[in-house]
């Protein structure tokens, strides 16, 4: 085994012209990226791959290519200079007394109730900066490039803790002005603009299936990305929409919205709040566990414990 020295660890200069190079397979539009020239920048991805002791590229005359050592080596160093470039931010806008925890929640869960959960902390824990993203890929959590995440699923995420924060019940609901009352037959669904939610496509398919429904016609409607969406489309009397009930709580007490059937779906999944298990006594990341725990039925949700995002 080739024996790795203080002397053959990689430069940040090496792993950034390698990264670059690999992005682009070409040392001449990394040299550009970087403001370097082309020989430096080959220059330094030959020391990495004799430093290491293996090819990362294998030069043909049609360009550089990434051997399978190459692609592996590709995602470790892209989180490694992540990593690096969150650091420096989170000192360049918090100074070097504060710590930050990278939170990752999807926008309507976010909006509706992560923040009424954490309002507060910051007074209590002004150490503490909290730099959320309303953004997840199942990429960032494989490679823990968050230190918290809240996501809807199972609750079995490699190599993470997750604490199971409530279920999740839909209902279908809609603008007063579309319908003036609750159907009576399931077969009114048909004659109406059913709203679909991107990131549940067989959503309105399971839910007429759980009560042994079967919706012949095509489902026709527009198609969001968040649910936040979705609720605004319903408001406005764009059709009906299927939603977790608890994200229209203040909407169906104040009458902006009504249920267009009375029926509530349980789902299979639940939403989780999750983090690394190896951060898991990192003090900064225990504060923001133990908070939300502590605060988690302090905030207004539902008697049922339903929740989505």
């Amino acid at each position: 085994m080739h024996k790795i020295t203080a002397r053959t660890y990689p430069s940040t200069m090496s792993l950034r012209c390698f990264e670059a190079s690999a992005r682009f397979l070409s040392f001449t539009k990394a040299a550009q990226v970087l403001h370097m020239t082309q020989s430096a920048v080959s220059k330094q991805v030959a020391h990495l791959e004799d430093n290491l002791n293996t090819c990362l590229f294998e030069r043909t005359l049609k360009g550089l290519a990434l051997t399978p050592t190459g692609k592996l080596f590709l995602q470790q160093t892209q989180l490694i200079l992540n990593k690096i470039e969150i650091s420096v931010l989170n000192i360049l806008a918090y100074g070097s007394e504060a710590e930050a925890v990278n939170i990752a929640a999807h926008p309507t869960l976010c909006a509706r109730w992560l923040i009424q959960i954490l309002k507060g902390f910051g007074q209590q824990h002004p150490q503490i900066h909290l730099d959320i993203q309303e953004q997840i890929t199942s990429t960032e959590i494989e490679n823990q490039q968050t230190d918290i995440a809240f996501l809807y699923g199972e609750g079995i995420w490699r190599d993470m803790t997750s604490v199971k924060l409530f279920e999740e019940r839909c209902v279908a609901v809609c603008s007063p002005e579309l319908i003036p009352q609750a159907f009576s037959h399931l077969e009114d669904f048909c004659c109406h603009v059913l709203i679909q939610s991107r990131s549940r496509p067989r959503a309105w398919d399971e839910y007429f299936q759980s009560q042994g429904f079967i919706n012949e016609q095509p489902f026709i409607g527009p198609r969001f990305d968040t649910f936040y969406s979705c609720i605004n489309a319903a408001i406005t009397g764009c059709g009906i929409a299927l939603i977790p009930k608890f994200l229209v709580e203040k909407e169906l007490d104040s009458g902006e919205l009504i249920l267009a059937w009375s029926y509530e779906m349980n789902s299979h999944n639940a939403y989780y709040m999750t983090y690394p298990t190896s951060m898991a006594k990192i003090p900064k990341v225990a504060t923001v566990v133990h908070w939300i725990q502590n605060h988690l039925h302090s905030t207004p949700t539902p008697p049922t414990h339903s929740a989505s995002l």
